[in-house]
């Protein structure tokens, strides 16, 4: 994609109507989008075809990305998200673990630039609300710097 970002298409879906000369498609697809360096979102276009349900979906995860806070590869914090039925529990990890997660979580978490993390997902195995739910989680995250300065102290005082 342009502008430097990644793209990961998480799922297509195909639905058919049925009509008078048989039945007819269309196309929905769920993509996620990242700089590698803290930003992520995701879209979710429909289209008689394919390529422009994607392109739909990219254009439309390239004007909802959010800024995730980063601290040496994975998350400041173990985080929780959920939507819907989805429930993702977010768990930073040591360097070099790796992304230790399914599908849909880990297409946020690599477009996202988290290269260290642990996952798990209950609930739902649909890719479009784990998506949706990864996402959620990385908004609740904050630094330690963040958290003091919203409770008006250092982060020496923070940890004390």
């Amino acid at each position: 994609m342009a502008d430097g970002l990644l793209d990961r298409v998480v799922k297509i879906k195909r639905c058919a109507a049925v009509v008078k000369g048989g039945r007819r498609f269309s196309f929905a697809a769920m993509v996620v989008v990242g700089d590698g360096r803290g930003r992520v979102g995701w879209g979710y276009g429909k289209a008689n075809e394919v390529p422009p349900s994607v392109q739909k979906a990219q254009k439309q995860a390239s004007r909802s990305m959010i800024a995730v806070p980063l601290v040496q590869g994975t998350i400041p914090h173990q985080v929780w998200g959920s939507f819907g039925a989805a429930k993702v529990l977010l768990i930073p990890a040591g360097a070099g673990t790796g992304i230790i997660a399914g599908q849909a979580v880990r297409a946020v978490c690599e477009a996202c630039g988290i290269h260290d993390i642990l996952t798990k997902s209950y609930g739902t195995n649909n890719p479009v609300t784990l998506v949706k739910a990864t996402v959620e989680a990385l908004t609740k995250l904050r630094t330690r710097e963040e958290t003091a300065a919203l409770r008006g102290l250092t982060v020496e005082e923070l940890t004390a």
